[in-house]
């Protein structure tokens, strides 16, 4: 095959088979590129978005929170699932202001990547955040977090030794030093 569209599967039949607060899961039925079939089990996701605040001295907003699948404790950035009618850009900001207790006045869409193309349809769109005003956090009532401020460069050093390995923070943090080092507001080449 060279054709890229000769890869395309085509759905049969779909049927939920679980439905959630956040997730629903499908069982389709799809007919492959040759002709056959087989199913696909897959997860439906609302979305989300991700945001790196940056600090005038160039320090980052990180937050420590239990995720439960992994019984585990992450550094992650503030993010958080769009809710039903609202946007990507306002999720973005809403996360910025409940999980780090932080406003922005200069916001800068990144991109977006999927985190799991296997098994779920989720995207997460990315984002930086600057020109930062703090005040107290407003948490969701079942959500636990503890604010971690760190040099970007370093948050930058702890995604390449694995102490940040959650995936959303590692491409948002990395996409995010790139902007800022090439296209922020203090990078060399806007300066010219």
């Amino acid at each position: 095959m060279t054709d890229s569209d000769q890869l395309v599967e085509r759905k049969i039949t779909s049927q939920k088979v679980f439905s959630g607060r956040l997730l629903h899961v499908y069982f389709d039925e799809v007919q492959l590129p040759d002709g056959t079939t087989s199913t696909r089990e897959w997860i439906k996701h609302p979305g989300a978005s991700a945001v790196v605040p940056i600090f005038e001295n160039g320090d980052v907003m990180m937050v420590k929170q239990f995720r439960y699948p992994m019984s585990q404790i992450f550094y992650e950035v503030p993010a958080g699932k769009i809710d039903p009618n609202e946007t990507a850009d306002s999720t973005a900001q809403r996360e910025l202001q409940e999980e780090a207790g932080l406003s922005c006045k200069s916001f800068v869409y990144l991109g977006h990547y999927y985190p799991g193309i296997g098994y779920s349809d989720e995207i997460i769109h990315l984002y930086t955040a600057w020109d930062i005003t703090s005040f107290d956090q407003q948490m969701d009532d079942d959500e636990f977090v503890i604010n971690n401020r760190i040099p970007f460069k370093e948050a930058v050093d702890m995604v390449h030794s694995g102490e940040i390995s959650d995936g959303k923070t590692m491409v948002a943090i990395l996409r995010a030093w790139h902007w800022w080092q090439n296209e922020g507001p203090f990078s060399v080449s806007s300066d010219q």
